[in-house]
């Protein structure tokens, strides 16, 4: 008998501790394609296991970047993915509670502002019957960037001039209001595919790319969370960086795989080649290094939309981020 109970406990602590979950955001777009390779190959669980961690990760869809502050102040989510208006929002508000910091860029990808209004070839072009698409009325990247644009063609103080006629709407849902004919949608500030699908459209033309705005790439997408979180779990959160860097070597040496991923991811019927190519684009780049944050978050400081502006882009982020590059 005695040895049945031994052979019970023996068999007991052989079992495999149980699974951590991390939850992890990701939205439509090329943009998040660093999560997706993730996901697909179970990088994030790999990393884990590397460092004696078993690790499942919960995959979250939201529709905007409020939506994922949203969800990581009530608890609901790990880490954040979206764009630098959010993500620097969330920074300003939460540094001296909760410490929202990012956790690694996910690229550094243009905007396109397109139209069907063939009369709209600069942002001074648009009037009050024009309505423009974007994410997340003025805390998206694609808002930020417009008010940014506002600045250089109408002058200082006259940011939110275009704000009134910003709507809200998620990527794919701008684009089929725009490119449909019967919304009063008439622009839309979006992202990668969408911006590429509609200025190939008959009738569609882009006004602005945001590239031209910052003077350069900067970080489209990024990674964030609460530093409770990140300080609870330091080797979850380095396995999550390890496996982020690890998806874009995949991206970069493997276009067509990546591409395939994606389209899988999100359900697509557009030809692999074509996704390859856009992913492949050069103005797109898959890294972890922070481009033109501080930018950003100054401009967001100087029009009131955050509390205090970053000096340096590691203020931004957490200290495990090493980016020579960084901006």
């Amino acid at each position: 008998m005695r040895g049945v109970w031994i052979g019970l406990l023996v068999a007991l602590l052989s079992l495999p501790a149980a699974a951590q979950t991390v939850r992890i955001a990701e939205q439509f777009g090329i943009g998040y394609l660093p999560l997706f390779v993730m996901r697909e190959r179970g990088l994030l669980e790999e990393e884990g296991k590397a460092r004696g961690l078993a690790l499942h990760a919960e995959w979250v869809r939201l529709s905007s970047g409020a939506a994922m502050n949203d969800a990581l102040l009530s608890g609901n989510l790990d880490i954040a993915a979206g764009g630098t208006g959010p993500a620097l929002t969330l920074w300003a508000k939460t540094r001296t509670g909760l410490k929202v910091r990012g956790v690694a860029a996910l690229n550094a990808m243009p905007l396109w502002l397109t139209t069907t209004n063939p009369n709209v070839h600069s942002v001074r072009d648009f009037s009050e019957q024009d309505r423009i698409a974007l994410p997340a009325v003025r805390v998206s990247g694609q808002a930020v960037t417009l008010q940014m644009a506002a600045r250089q063609a109408f002058g200082v103080g006259q940011e939110g001039r275009l704000d009134h006629l910003t709507v809200s709407m998620s990527h794919p849902d701008g684009m089929l209001a725009m490119l449909s004919g019967h919304s009063p949608i008439s622009a839309h500030f979006t992202s990668a595919p969408f911006m590429y699908q509609e200025a190939s459209a008959p009738g569609v033309h882009v006004v602005l790319n945001s590239y031209d705005v910052l003077g350069g790439p900067h970080t489209f997408n990024l990674t964030w969370a609460t530093s409770a979180w990140h300080d609870a779990n330091p080797q979850v959160a380095a396995a999550f960086l390890a496996a982020l860097e690890r998806s874009m070597a995949v991206i970069r040496s493997s276009p067509a795989e990546a591409a395939a991923i994606w389209l899988k991811a999100e359900n697509s019927s557009m030809p692999v080649d074509r996704a390859a190519a856009m992913i492949s684009r050069a103005e797109n780049q898959w890294t972890t290094a922070p481009r033109k944050m501080v930018a950003y978050g100054q401009f967001m400081h100087e029009t009131g939309a955050i509390p205090v502006a970053p000096e340096r882009w590691q203020d931004v982020f957490f200290p495990e981020l090493v980016a020579a590059d960084g901006s």
